[in-house]
């Protein structure tokens, strides 16, 4: 009896073991997925794409992404500030190839915010509202191919642009867009670090070309420009650029640079100017011309009071001699008239 009630509670002892593991079965089974993989909350994922897209994040962070993402697209957030290593929160590298964060209300690019991301071949950051740059927010990107900043800058990061894509870390640069953000000149850019096939800079506020951004723009003839929508001021400033437009290549969109400025030449094309209406030369010669024309006259009417002042004495003597001949000639002429109007003295005369 005793034998058989050890060997039930034996059985009983096993039946629990048993329950423990199950349990534990069931809640691997049943618990969330580990965090790598999870797909964040409010997102769509396509693992076989590799892609995942949040729209309307309202949250301040960049959301933990899973370990397979190669193109993450962020859409109508509320990330004000992208701080060191935003998309690495474990600290390791990450696989995203493409990185879409355009409209998010982002205003500051801390030092390293990319940090991780050195597969990033494409990032996009326009529509923003960048206002600071710092020197370091783009490093960590040695493979970025890709950089897209339209209608995202505000005046003080304008300022700050070229030293932020001045890392050696963008060496790989293909194409680099600054659309809309209202330049009024070309970033003075580091063209020698970069392997850039394309600058855009549509829809900007720039007037002119300077000689030396020219200069600096045919030392690297690989670079092409596109320049359409801006308000070109077609005057002797504009010669450097004018004929460089004629004469290379390099600016894609050409044909579509209209003027702006003067309103004589509001809305022609540049390629359709002619050579005196951006010639400085022709300009400067006229303007030296009447300059020496007053000079010269300026030199005659000294000499001629020179000239007067040393004959003072012989035109006072010449004009003595001019007064005193009208004066003889006037009393001749009183005379005849007197005698011609008296009958006595013209009876006489006969």
């Amino acid at each position: 009896m005793e034998e058989k009630m050890w060997i039930l509670h034996t059985d009983r002892g096993l039946s629990g073991r048993r329950r423990l593991c199950l349990a534990a079965v069931l809640c691997l089974l049943t618990g969330p997925a580990r965090t790598g993989d999870a797909c964040p909350p409010r997102c769509v994922c396509a693992r076989d794409s590799g892609t995942v897209t949040c729209e309307d994040w309202w949250d301040s962070v960049v959301p933990e992404l899973p370990e397979w993402t190669g193109t993450f697209v962020l859409r109508g957030g509320n990330v004000s500030t992208l701080q060191r290593g935003a998309f690495t929160g474990n600290g390791s590298e990450s696989e995203i190839t493409a990185l879409s964060l355009s409209g998010n209300g982002i205003q500051s690019l801390e030092p390293y915010a990319f940090l991780g991301l050195t597969r990033l071949h494409s990032l996009d950051l326009s529509h923003n509202q960048l206002g600071f740059l710092s020197a370091r927010c783009f490093h960590g990107l040695p493979q970025l191919r890709a950089l897209y900043l339209n209608c995202s800058l505000q005046p003080p990061a304008v300022a700050q642009l070229a030293r932020a894509l001045s890392a050696e870390s963008l060496r790989n640069l293909h194409r680099l867009e600054l659309a809309g953000n209202r330049l009024r000149s070309i970033p003075p850019l580091r063209f020698d670090i970069y392997s850039l096939h394309s600058l855009v800079l549509t829809n900007n506020s720039i007037e002119s070309v300077g000689r030396e951004e020219v200069s600096g723009l045919e030392r690297h003839r690989r670079t092409r420009l596109f320049l359409a929508t801006n308000p070109f001021r077609c005057n002797c400033d504009l010669e450097p650029f004018y004929y460089w437009i004629k004469n290379s290549s390099q600016v894609q969109d050409a044909g579509r640079l209209v003027c702006s400025e003067p309103e004589t030449k509001r809305g022609l094309p540049l390629e359709k100017l002619r050579r005196e209406d951006v010639d400085c030369v022709t300009e400067n010669l006229e303007a030296v011309s009447y300059v020496f024309l007053g000079i010269v006259l300026a030199l005659i009417g000294v000499v001629f009071l020179m000239v007067l002042y040393l004959n003072r004495e012989g035109i006072k003597r010449w004009l003595n001699n001019i007064r005193e001949a009208c004066r003889d000639q006037m009393e001749v002429y009183h005379y005849r008239y007197e005698q011609d109007s008296d009958p006595r003295l013209a009876n006489v005369a006969v």
